[in-house]
């Protein structure tokens, strides 16, 4: 017993776990945001716990496309808040211009709120990102990670170093900011100026000041101690909705390293990316396409270099939100998918993208790997290893049906059902939503789903 005038320990054994979470099972471009749009009714608020503006989620509503960088996807709903994580990195200028252009487009932005701990991507951070890559190539001749050089590697590495990261809190505070801005300066300039002698303005003190002061002023009412107001919520018996960026394969700690992203991309991350317990989280969907991309360099199995490929990335636009790089094409991979599936705690997976397949003869599913001559079923997330491996395919029938309007699996071609089916068996999840299309609307949800594991 606490003595006389101590308040007792809070429990969380009684909590229940009352919260959902959306992540991504691939590489990243998954249809996240389209899940998180759809799940987001119900919830009090959409939370972003990990990444910065590399991220990029597209919305479709109406056949009005929205594309989402740093606001989470349920900004789209009214009546939910749209929280921005302390374990996010955030470029304040591409915040002010994602809020901005939502705003134009009719979206009511009064309820996008920022975490004073979150840190700041500043503009020496993107000067890095571009004077790295540069540097490992011309001195060392090692291949570039395939950053978007929107300098998230180099802020959450501050971040970690601790000496001189800015914090959004610190843009309220002009003394401290100054400070921070000046002791990041000294260890930056002579690395910029030898790699990046082109970005004057990044090692500008007194324009980086004022940049960032002017930040705080416009975003001074948005940024508050998000961690709080989430257990405010909880505590109001409130639900959460968790939207994770970028992907569970390019998880920083479990993902294809090295190249993978800068932070816990899976659901790992979201307890330090937001300050909610785990224990809170009772669904978590996972997000596969119904085939493979992959932006940017590191090893991808399943890849496609042939008109498949070519005729796939066209009908899916796959081309990146953030950056308009093509993407790279696969076969799905049954393999990969199984690991994500099993580190995220998967709950269910939303399949999306289905109906780009639509027209092809065949399909192909990996099922296995070849590594040096022995067959494997399990994953690596070692960028080496994974090089080397070759695919073992199964394949079955294509369908050649327009899967548009279809709104329930009896409406679904049987070959499509059967390759629905041989994932979900695969992954060992059930699929509770399969996309369609690109609109709001193209979803066969749960309640249509259901016993889709049972087909063929």
């Amino acid at each position: 017993m606490p003595a006389s005038g101590q308040q007792s320990p809070v429990s969380t054994n009684h909590v229940k776990p009352s919260c959902s979470a959306v992540v991504g099972l691939q590489w990243g471009d998954e249809g996240k945001g389209k899940v998180v749009d759809l799940l987001a009714p119900g919830h009090a608020a959409i939370v972003r716990y990990n990444g910065g503006a590399n991220a990029g989620h597209s919305v479709v509503v109406g056949g009005k496309r929205f594309a989402l960088h740093l606001v989470p996807s349920g900004v789209l709903r009214p009546g939910s808040r749209s929280i921005i994580g302390n374990g996010v990195v955030v470029d304040p200028e591409q915040l002010l211009k994602e809020l901005t252009t939502l705003s134009e487009q009719g979206i009511d932005c009064s309820q996008v709120l920022v975490s004073d701990r979150a840190h700041v991507v500043m503009p020496y951070h993107k000067a890095e990102d571009a004077a790295r890559e540069r540097a490992l190539a011309e001195s060392l001749g090692i291949s570039a990670v395939g950053t978007t050089g929107r300098g998230i590697g180099p802020a959450y590495a501050e971040k970690v170093q601790r000496s001189s990261a800015v914090r959004m809190g610190d843009l309220l505070r002009p003394d401290w900011l100054r400070e921070r801005i000046r002791a990041a300066l000294a260890f930056k300039r002579p690395v910029l100026e030898r790699w990046a002698p082109d970005v004057t303005d990044a090692l500008d003190e007194e324009l980086l000041y004022e940049t960032a002061i002017g930040w705080g002023e416009k975003l001074r009412d948005r940024i508050v101690d998000t961690t709080r107001l989430l257990h405010e919520h909880l505590d109001a018996g409130d639900r959460l909705l968790f939207e994770g960026a970028n992907a569970t394969l390019l998880d920083v700690d479990h993902g294809t390293y090295p190249f993978v992203t800068s932070s816990n991309a899976s659901a790992l991350g979201i307890a330090a990316g937001s300050g909610v317990p785990s224990q809170r989280i009772g669904r978590i969907v996972g997000i596969a396409k119904a085939y493979q991309t992959r932006v940017g360099a590191g090893p991808m199995p399943t890849e496609l270099t042939d008109a498949i490929g070519d005729r796939i990335r066209e009908r899916g636009r796959e081309y990146g939100t953030t950056t308009g790089r093509p993407r790279r094409i696969g076969w799905l991979d049954l393999v990969a998918l199984r690991y994500s599936t099993q580190l995220n705690g998967v709950t269910e997976i939303a399949l999306t993208l289905l109906d780009v397949l639509g027209g092809l003869d065949e399909l192909k599913l990996c099922t296995s790997y070849e590594i040096n001559g022995e067959r494997v079923s399990h994953f690596t997330p070692d960028a080496c290893t994974l090089e080397s491996v070759m695919p073992i395919y199964q394949t079955l029938p294509g369908f050649a049906e327009d899967l548009g309007e279809c709104r329930s699996v009896d409406e679904l071609p049987s070959a499509a059902k059967a390759y629905i089916a041989r994932i979900e068996d695969a992954a060992g999840a059930p699929i509770t939503m399969i996309g369609v299309g690109p609109d709001r609307e193209q979803t066969i949800l749960a309640d249509q789903v259901s016993g889709v594991g049972s087909v063929g």
